[in-house]
């Protein structure tokens, strides 16, 4: 490829709900462009983005893959982005580089979830957005229907730039709006096509287009506008010169019509977006801080080399591989840069222009481009790599919480101690993925977005790091209380031939409100014990709520009270007390009328208002109560609050039950009483589970 500088550059987002067929319509982009001679199918494992073993293994996105292509004379960097919400980081962190986003939406479907995540996350970076409706050449399409749904959710701007003549199986056509054309397109997938103008209906049809058009563009310039009220009209040559600025605006939300697999429409894109579409020319300074925290700008003439990783990535062949996009300056191989964010130095090696597997070797990468660069030593997704003489850092990405949880368990004690390593390494390439040891529940705990991230998590795990472990529902983290008062009075006396152990411990213990904790405390009078012990019996109190003398679960929000006992003036020693302590605590907890609490998270599930009734019966199999209904455009969001051993896969089966169409998010709520009905068989559940291990 030439040696592109940024008005050349064009930096784009392909993104969308799942399933919209994104990644096949890169393959149609590529094909158009003299990359691939031939289009490849997901099912056959052989398009130019889903190359990864992980993508080819579930045939579905899993990575944003960089794809890179010239067309008209500009250098197109395309990000195939999953659509699936387990990796909603890969999108997330290519709209952080990108200067527009392609939103795929099924001409079937029309406007899902997905597609408004993807628009609001493109709103917050301030960059274009402009629709693709594809899939045209299925049964069932419809797209004036679903223009108008592009409209209900993001205004009356949604404007068709192509519309489809003969959508269905037979599709081949569409009616360019900038040009007053039908545009046939070859049956072989070539993407070649030829032109004539439109006559009856399709004339009528596509000369109001263009007054709405010109209505629009009109407004992106006083001057323009004052030309238009003049003229009554405009010039092709005005409406040309300035659509980009319409569209920078917001003025115009670009709405294409496309098949991917038949190749229709797609040279249309392309065209419009090398002639109009954003470059980082568009958004030529960025904000960032510098070292002290004080805001400050970074332009691209500013000479001094800023860059921001996006993302990175292990692959076989090539180690861990860096994926950046360049705001001021030059990159260089060869060159010391300042890590900012970690306060590291790093040696640029080799870099790289990336389309998917392929990687051309380059010299060095101007400012508005992306690429790659391999084996950086300490830098991770979301640093920021500069000149030592200028060293500030950029924004980084916000990425959701994680609202799925699951549990590793190691094969053997030679891969537990290889787990931390390999989990570690997984976190830094994905920021949406989590994890820690659970003390309580004694469990390695995963979470992400979603079961199938946690399950492409254990196989990177046994692929890359050789651990074998499984992945398993986590326990709940269950914890004991009591709804009365109890008292004990206990005695430890052993003698074994020499010095013995003596101790008595009298105890009361009473209930405390929600998340009071355990309290320990003394109220020793006279000479019967010395205080010397008191430690002692805090100790065994300690131990018995962390070992829970009711079902083995750790105990909470109690009060306890050391209030007399007595001792021997040789027996009694340290581990005495701390014995009888815990026996005394363990019989007046099983006095004081103990119970379970759960922990329950509150839920948010948005999903189209057709669906609100199955979520809502599923929730109350879950024991779910409805806390509120909220609106937002055709979605509905249900507020609900749930016990946690309730959601184990909840988000695969939230998208079962609204084909794919919900969302959720989820965090920690409180502690609530397990229903009385519930408590002996979690209790023996909890009992058979220690005896396995």
């Amino acid at each position: 490829m030439k040696d592109y500088r940024a008005p050349d550059i064009r930096n784009v987002a392909i993104t969308g709900h799942s399933s919209t067929g994104k990644t096949l319509l890169c393959e149609a982009m590529l094909v158009c462009a003299g990359k691939l001679a031939r289009a490849g199918t997901i099912e056959q494992g052989n398009t130019a983005s889903d190359f990864h073993s992980d993508e080819k293994e579930h045939r579905q996105s899993i990575h944003a893959t960089v794809l890179a292509e010239e067309w008209l004379g500009r250098e197109l960097n395309l990000i195939d982005c999953p659509g699936t919400p387990d990796f909603i980081s890969e999108p997330l962190s290519a709209l952080r580089v990108a200067d527009s986003a392609m939103i795929v939406v099924s001409g079937v479907n029309g406007v899902e979830t997905g597609a408004d995540e993807i628009w609001a996350a493109a709103a917050s970076y301030d960059i274009p957005r402009f629709l693709v409706i594809s899939q045209l050449d299925r049964e069932h399409t419809r797209f004036d229907e679903i223009l108008e749904e592009a409209r209900e959710h993001y205004g009356a701007r949604v404007f068709p730039m192509t519309l489809p003549v003969d959508a269905g199986p037979g599709f081949s056509a569409v009616l360019d709006v900038m040009r007053s054309e039908v545009i046939s397109f070859s049956a072989d997938g070539s993407g070649k096509y030829t032109e004539k103008p439109a006559e009856g209906e399709l004339k009528d049809r596509v000369n109001e287009l263009h007054r709405q058009l010109i209505d629009m563009v009109a407004e992106s310039d006083d001057g323009l506008m004052e030309k238009f009220f003049d003229q009554g009209t405009l010039s092709e040559e005005d409406l040309r010169a300035h659509v980009h600025a319409a569209v920078q605006k917001g003025l115009v939300v670009p709405v294409f019509a496309a098949s991917a697999v038949k190749n229709v429409g797609v040279s249309r894109i392309l065209d419009f977006i090398a002639k109009y579409g954003s470059s980082p020319v568009d958004r030529a300074t960025v904000a960032a801080k510098d070292m002290g925290g004080a805001d400050v700008s970074v332009s691209l003439d500013d000479g001094q080399t800023v860059l921001f990783i996006f993302k990175t990535m292990h692959e076989d062949h090539v180690g861990n591989l860096s994926f950046f996009r360049v705001y001021s300056g030059d990159v260089v191989s060869g060159t010391e840069l300042a890590n900012t964010t970690r306060g590291e130095s790093e040696r640029m090696g080799q870099l790289y222009r990336v389309n998917g597997s392929v990687r051309e070797p380059v010299p060095s990468l101007h400012a508005g481009d992306i690429g790659a660069v391999v084996k950086l030593r300490a830098t991770r997704s979301g640093d920021t790599l500069c000149a030592p003489s200028r060293q500030i850092t950029l924004p980084v990405v916000e990425f959701p919480t994680p609202n799925t949880r699951g549990a590793l368990v190691a094969k053997s004690k030679s891969d537990l101690n290889k787990l931390g390593e390999g989990l570690s390494s997984l976190r830094e390439e994905d920021p949406t993925f989590d994890y820690h040891f659970e003390p309580e529940i004694g469990q390695t705990i995963v979470s992400g977005q979603g079961w199938l991230q946690l399950q492409i998590v254990t196989e990177e795990l046994k692929r890359r790091f050789n651990v074998d472990v499984e992945l398993v529902e986590p326990r709940v983290s269950y914890r004991a209380t009591i709804s009365g008062r109890g008292e004990s009075k206990h005695r430890h006396k052993k003698q074994t031939g020499g010095a013995g152990q003596f101790a008595e411990v009298w105890m009361r213990i009473e209930s405390l409100p929600a998340d009071s904790g355990l309290v320990f405390t003394q109220s020793l009078v006279g000479n019967n014990v010395d205080r010397v012990f008191v430690p002692s019996v805090e100790k065994g109190v300690n131990a018995a709520c962390t070992a829970g003398p009711y079902g083995g679960f750790p105990v909470t929000d109690v009060k306890v009270d050391f209030y007399d006992g007595k001792q021997h003036p040789v027996d009694s020693k340290d581990i005495a007390f701390q014995i009888a302590g815990k026996a005394a605590f363990n019989e007046a907890f099983l006095m004081a009328k103990p119970k379970l609490l759960e922990p329950v998270m509150e839920l948010r599930i948005k999903v189209p208002s057709d669906a609100v009734g199955g979520v809502l019966a599923d929730l109350s199999g879950r024991r779910g109560r409805i806390m509120g209904m909220e609106t937002e455009g055709r979605f509905e969001v249900v507020v609900a609050q749930v016990p946690q051993a309730e959601l184990y896969q909840y988000s695969s089966q939230l998208r079962a039950i609204t084909a794919g169409r919900g969302r959720h998010k989820e965090k920690f709520e409180r502690y609530e009483d397990v229903p009385r009905e519930m408590e002996a068989k979690i209790i023996a559940q909890h009992g058979r589970k220690v005896e396995e291990e």
